[in-house]
């Protein structure tokens, strides 16, 4: 399954790397990209865990950057 979310208050492109490299480690994960320019996140991963996935990708958007939305 691949989804694509808009993010708000994703204040530099370093946390945009960290969150991506990040995500791309969680198990079940194919492809992940956080895009700064655009405020955009894409995860792609497997349809039966994507809900769990979901949940550390929040996870881990607000350990590295707490003012950081992700609207779904």
């Amino acid at each position: 399954m691949k989804k694509r979310y808009n993010l708000t208050d994703l204040d530099c492109a370093n946390c945009a790397a960290k969150m991506e490299n990040a995500i791309r480690k969680i198990d079940g994960v194919h492809d992940a990209t956080v895009s700064f320019m655009t405020q955009k996140m894409t995860i792609e991963a497997d349809d039966a865990r994507f809900d769990d996935i979901l949940k550390e990708v929040v996870a881990i958007c607000k350990k590295v950057e707490p003012d950081c939305v992700i609207h779904m």
